[in-house]
């Protein structure tokens, strides 16, 4: 394979400087509460919930007690994990100083680090109308660069003719790939058409996974800036509106708001936690906010039943449409 290009180097350096450094810091060893692999040693009994894996009741306790159990295990701290990435055209927005794909690609390399470090394996796939690539999962510093390569490859290549986003074909894909349990990181705006609902849940009857949501601020709520052109990056298509038009920007709000409630509830029925990302985040802050996300998954699977039902979710602001001036 060829040499990723030097900008990928210096990208990686400057995150592991600026953002990785500190973000150790303030882990001070904590790893176990990031990621959660999986292990051979038993540590615990408790009574089965939905979603356990079967393979894990103990049978004979079961028996003895008239209620199913099942084995808990020490969690191993070597494991895989998959980035899926969404890299259709809507991630290249942003009305500030960063696109969506910017985060994503921050997001990506200090995650990637952080758990390449540990001695972990990570891979991805890449969609962009279509599954585009697959990296297998490898460990060390070299796979990251490998990995940044391949984002920054599909970011520098020619457009594609518009059409819509089809998020099921990359979540088939990653369901059919991944044959061991792992920890999956599904990053896309879920700017997408319908059915991808399914195999997300498939995916997280398996997997250990996380919704990682990008959004900008001009898609949930557009300002009086007068007459503008509103562009669908997925299909192209260029509507101009009005946006002084107090009546335009209610509905425009209403409709964000019936989109996120749709959504919320959909990631919570495929059972997934659910991370919000802005393109005005601070990449730290981002990191931290996971961290707890994370620490917060760690208590309820260790608490009551109901509170491990309950998928988390942090953050919650909806993407519409995309402005372009």
């Amino acid at each position: 394979m060829n040499k990723p290009p030097e900008r990928t180097e210096l990208l990686l350096r400057r995150l592991e400087w600026t953002v990785l450094r500190r973000l150790d810091g303030l882990l001070q060893g904590d790893y176990r509460t990031v990621l959660r692999g999986s292990g051979l040693d038993l540590a615990d009994l408790r009574e089965y919930q939905h979603h356990d894996d079967v393979r894990h009741i103990d049978w004979n306790v079961t028996a003895r007690l008239q209620t199913p159990h099942v084995r808990v295990y020490t969690e191993d701290r070597e494991m895989s994990a998959w980035f899926l990435l969404d890299l259709s055209p809507s991630i290249d927005f942003g009305s500030g100083a960063q696109a969506k794909r910017d985060l994503l690609q921050g997001f990506v390399a200090v995650l990637a680090r952080l758990l390449t470090r540990h001695g972990n394996r990570v891979g991805a796939v890449l969609y962009h109308r279509g599954v585009q690539a697959v990296l297998p999962p490898r460990a060390g510093r070299g796979q990251v660069l490998r990995l940044l390569h391949a984002l920054q490859a599909r970011t520098d290549a020619d457009p594609t003719p518009p059409g819509t986003t089809r998020l099921h074909e990359l979540l088939q894909a990653a369901n059919a790939l991944m044959r061991r349990r792992a920890s999956v990181f599904v990053l896309s705006d879920f700017i997408s058409e319908p059915g991808w609902e399914t195999p997300l849940a498939q995916l997280a009857q398996r997997h250990e996974v996380l919704a990682v949501r990008l959004w900008d601020p001009l898609e949930n709520e557009l300002p009086p800036l007068g007459l503008l052109p509103l562009h669908d990056a997925e299909t192209g298509e260029l509507l101009w509106v009005d946006s002084d038009d107090p009546a335009f920007r209610a509905r425009l709000a209403q409709l964000a708001a019936q989109r996120e409630a749709a959504l919320r509830q959909t990631l919570a029925r495929a059972g997934v936690d659910t991370l919000e990302l802005c393109t005005g985040d601070d990449l730290l802050q981002a990191l931290l906010r996971f961290v707890e996300l994370r620490r917060q998954r760690s208590r309820n699977h260790a608490g009551g039943a109901a509170q491990r039902r309950a998928p988390a979710h942090l953050r919650l602001v909806t993407p519409t449409m995309e402005a372009a001036a």
